[in-house]
């Protein structure tokens, strides 16, 4: 069976994970031990059970400033407090877009936290069944992954039942790490004792399984770090903070891609954010809309019987005198006045018609010609489009099945539809309106001659498509008693749908399982994606429950191959959605409900937008930082170019498009850096439109041309490279960089005097009158952790050059001061200063066996862009267009397409890969230059927003310094260059 693969050193994943654990910098490690004390009621008598829980040493302030620190880094507000009034411990929030792996990351975070710090308890809480299936099934495939990358941390996870109150009890008792997965529904009745049971939950009430206590009391007593995933849709009520804050939870971390109240939000992947760094598929929008008004629309507006007199009342297209069209009603019936020809004013589009029978009762309907079916509130040309929808559903379907085949690929489509009836008429399996329709136009497009290779072929016949229809679509529903249900997913009709989804989510991936095409009801709305579903087709009326947000979020994670290895291809990741309404429409529609659900804000500029930029000072670069970008910030206000809200004005727009910009005179060397940042906030959500679709086609006179055959043979190699650094040298670098670290002052003990108030209403506290600080003798008898232990486990330096470093770097006054913030700082400081010295040291060696990249390449892979989104068409390109990834890649190709010395260029394909020790290199540009109509000049270009390494991240520009030195261990006279500005760049060549 196809089992997922996951990546651990996913750099987005790993900052959201920074950001959480690095909130207890300073925590020392605990492994606390509570007794919770449990009385068996009547013959049993009293007796005590160990068990484990979490503490926290960590005061309000220090935490406080580690959040401020983190926020700082990851550009976002800076928080005042740590706690809401409705809560009484802290609670911080995780912005992450539908489809990056968030429950991946707060998985993580737990083994994270445990490892970091000792904490072992953990509560998911999560909105629905869909979700708590969802988690479930997360932790179940990731879990050997996990084993692997954590040796050592057992750790047990399980779904809060009911009926398995003992899995409550070794929740609290045991020594590893506990993770239950709780719907708030199953705790946020009455959390009270109450004399009508009816009133609470199992939850909430004494149990003779567990000595006469509460299952809650278990979880209360461990403090558990309390994991809410959707908060937006579990703690949305009073009674379900009461319910969350019964847990008494350590902390509270919330994960969600639409936080409605984000606290202190520590870090933040936005949808835009996601898209332009290609975590998530690119949406492309296929809009199919209805018939014109001289078509043949009926529409059944009501039915009657009256008197044994059947009657319909139809709106159609009716012709007038002068042959004009307008919508009009008329009453029919199945007899005489049945000839919607002669009805419509002879319009021709409804010749040969006739209503041949009328309904009356639920549904009504009319029958046209013995063989369409039409309800009441449908219309004949709503079907139409359903079917427009439908086949090109299926033709999208087939054309990715033809590319992604051989790459061992599967491809997934998704309807959505109104009702249930649509699809499947009965539990028998009866088919509705839909089958019928996707029977008939899958059967007819499989006829024809460009897809034949997906079913003729022995290889294909295993691994492809099936004509037999039954077993390539299937529905997905709830049921009762055997009757298919209309539900909102939030029922107990609806457990057996997600539990059969849930389970299919690897079988479905699978190339050996038929089924391709899932038809589903509101069901799936959350809690279930696939990574392979490409096509997302709507087929629902007016009323929608779900948004279009819910709906493209069932297919934007990264697709898989058979060897469950995630594809990052950008040509593979697409998600075509079939929408029923115009691109423009739906594009306005979905970027409202980001708006309304995210912290995207489109055209909004903030504060912070100016606080990275690089500015020179007498010590040297460094960043503008916070309080100067608040100042750009306000003058921009004061002179009325940006309002209270951070609405860019039209007057600003304009300016930014001028490049002309008026600022104090301290910013005027950085004015061009500020114009750049306020255009990103103009950015928008990257749809594209399926009807700007252009296939990029390879000239093959230029492939083959000697230029370009010359120059892939210069570059085509592959090399392989040595780590090579002297251990005396990273023990001297450590220790200076760890001299230069910063004294870390001890947690003091904070006294607070307040007052107590006993009224009617309970007992409230007054604010401290009185705040005492003591400053502990950092040199008192207390055990000390094994930090060359620590230290050695996390870095892998032998224990004789930690002594050597910590000894010689004279910090280790900071040890006592506190343990485990110095061994976390040593830790970051010597991980960063063996990065620089291997990439310093690092050699490269062209293989001996002369190993390289086929020309043919090339030609293996059909490639598509949008025009006016990615794809711009060019002369002089090894390609009819170049489809660029930044406003700057789109410039560079349009100046080396317009300059006359430039023989030939392209972009490197993606499989064009340089290993480097920090995961492969895919450089930018190959351009051939014919230097005053003499001099060959041969380039590998690397195009960035900027040249400056301090710029760049750190990884980033590791690998470029990499890439460099792999193209001087070829030996073949390329040189490799970076740019900004094409002039600066051609001027230095």
């Amino acid at each position: 069976m196809l089992k997922l693969k996951f990546d651990a050193h996913q750099e987005y994943q790993r900052q959201a994970i920074d950001s959480i654990v690095d909130i207890f910098n300073g925590q020392t490690i605990n492994h606390s031990k509570f007794t919770a004390l449990i009385e068996d009621r009547g013959m049993y008598g009293k007796h005590t059970e160990l068990g484990y829980g979490n503490k926290l040493d960590l005061i309000d302030e220090d935490l406080l400033s580690n959040v401020m620190k983190i926020q700082d880094d990851n550009h976002l507000t800076r928080s005042t407090k740590l706690k809401d009034e409705q809560y009484e411990v802290p609670n911080f929030a995780i912005e992450m877009e539908t489809g990056t792996g968030k429950t991946y990351v707060y998985t993580r975070t737990i083994l994270e936290l445990n490892k970091k710090y000792g904490f072992t308890k953990f509560v998911i809480v999560v909105p629905s069944v869909a979700i708590r299936e969802g988690v479930h099934k997360s932790l179940q495939i990731t879990e050997d992954h996990f084993k692997e990358n954590y040796p050592g941390q057992s750790f047990n996870y399980f779904v809060y039942n009911s009926s398995k109150l003992n899995d409550v009890r070794s929740f609290a008792t045991s020594e590893a790490i506990e993770i239950m997965i709780i719907n708030i529904d199953a705790f946020r009745k009455n959390i009270e004792d109450d004399k009508d049971a009816k009133k609470t939950t199992i939850f909430n009430t004494p149990q003779d399984k567990l000595g006469g206590r509460k299952p809650r009391e278990f979880i209360e007593q461990t403090n558990p770090i309390v994991i809410i995933d959707e908060p937006q849709s579990v703690d949305n009520t009073p009674k379900a903070k009461e319910s969350i804050k019964s847990l008494n939870p350590l902390c509270i971390l919330r994960y969600s891609a639409t936080h409605k109240d984000s606290y202190n939000l520590m870090h933040r992947l936005g949808p835009i954010e996601a898209c332009e760094h290609n975590l998530v598929k690119k949406i492309e929008v296929l809009s199919v809309t209805g018939s014109t008004p001289n078509q043949s629309h009926i529409r059944l507006i009501s039915t009657s019987d009256r008197v044994g007199t059947i009657t319909a009342k139809v709106e159609i297209n009716v012709r007038d005198k002068k042959g004009q069209h307008k919508l009009k009603s008329v009453t029919v019936n199945a007899g005489a006045n049945s000839n919607l020809f002669k009805l419509s004013g002879e319009n021709d589009e409804y010749k040969d018609m006739r209503i041949t029978n009328i309904g009356t009762r639920d549904p009504e309907f009319i029958e046209i010609n013995e063989h369409q079916i039409i309800e009441i509130g449908q219309a004949k040309d709503d079907l139409e489009a359903k079917r427009a929808q439908i086949r090109w559903t299926i033709e999208s379907h087939l054309d990715r099945e033809t590319i992604l085949l051989d790459q061992g690929i599967k491809v997934l489509s998704l309807f959505f539809i109104d009702k249930v009836a649509n699809y499947r008429e009965s539990a028998d399996g009866e088919p509705g309106i839909y089958a019928q329709i996707f029977e008939e136009e899958y059967l007819r497009l499989i006829q024809l001659p460009r897809y034949q290779h997906l079913f003729r072929t022995e290889e294909s016949k295993k691994y492809a498509l099936n004509e037999n229809i039954s077993e390539v679509h299937d529905g997905y529903f709830s049921q009762d008693k055997k009757i298919n249900k209309d539900t909102k997913g939030n029922t107990k009709a609806d457990e057996s749908t997600y539990e059969l989804i849930m389970k299919d989510k690897e079988r479905l991936l699978s190339r050996e399982t038929k089924l391709r095409f899932i038809f589903s009801h509101s069901a799936l709305k959350e809690g279930w994606d696939n990574p392979n579903v490409f096509q997302i087709c709507t087929l629902i009326e007016n009323k929608d429950d779900m948004t279009k947000r819910q709906k493209v979020g069932r297919g934007l994670r990264l697709a898989v191959n058979q060897y469950g290895d995630r594809i990052h291809d950008e040509q593979v990741n697409i998600l075509t959605v079939i929408a029923n309404e115009s691109f423009e429409s739906f594009a306005e529609s979905l970027q409202k409900e980001i708006e309304a659900e995210t912290n995207t804000k489109f055209g909004i500029l903030k504060e912070r937008a100016f606080e990275d930029i690089l500015i020179q000072t007498e010590s040297g670069t460094e960043k503008l930082g916070y309080d100067k970008s608040k100042e750009i910030f306000n003058h921009l206000q004061a002179k009325g170019l940006v309002d209270k809200n951070g609405k860019v004005s039209p007057e600003l727009k304009e300016a930014v498009v001028k490049g002309v910009l008026e600022l104090p005179s301290e910013f005027e060397p950085i004015v061009e850096d500020v114009i750049k940042e306020i255009k990103e906030t103009q950015k928008r959500l990257p749809l594209l439109n399926a009807k700007e679709k252009t296939h990029v086609k390879i000239k093959k006179e230029v492939l083959l041309s000697p230029d370009f055959v010359e120059f892939w043979d210069k570059i085509k190699h592959k090399t392989f490279y040595r780590l090579a650094f002297d251990n005396e040298e990273l023990i001297k670098s450590c220790t200076e960089a760890l001299s230069k670290m910063p004294e870390i002052k001890m947690n003091p003990v904070i006294g607070r005097w307040v007052k107590l108030q006993i009224e009617e209403k309970g007992i409230t506290t007054t604010e401290p009158s009185k705040i005492r600080e003591l400053i502990r003798d950092k040199y008192q008898n207390k055990k000390m952790p094994d930090i060359l232990q620590y230290v050695e486990q996390f870095t892998r330096l032998k224990r004789k050059s930690i002594a050597d470093i910590l000894i010689n770097s004279g910090t280790l006054d900071n040890f006592y001061s506190n343990p485990q913030e110095y061994m976390q700082r040593v830790v970051e400081i010597i991980d960063s200063e063996k990065r620089k010295i291997m990439i310093e040291g690092i050699k490269y060696e062209k293989v001996k066996n002369e190993e390289f990249y086929s020309q043919t390449q090339f030609e293996s892979k059909e490639l598509v862009g949008y025009l006016k989104d990615n794809a711009i068409p060019v002369s002089r390109g090894l390609y009819s267009h170049v489809l660029y990834d930044s406003d700057i890649e789109k410039s560079f190709a349009v100046r080396l397409d317009n300059d006359d010395d430039v023989k030939l260029f392209t972009k490197l394909p993606s499989w064009f890969k340089v290993d480097t020790p920090l995961g492969p290199y895919n450089p930018d540009w190959m351009v051939l230059l014919n230097k005053n109509g003499e001099e060959q000049l041969y380039f590998i270009v690397e195009t960035k927003g900027s040249i400056k390494e301090e710029d760049l991240r750190l990884v980033e520009n590791a690998k470029i310094k990499c890439g460099e030195r792999h193209f001087e261990a070829l030996g073949t006279g390329v040189k490799f260059s970076r740019a900004k500005e094409y002039e600066e760049w051609r001027l230095g060549v």
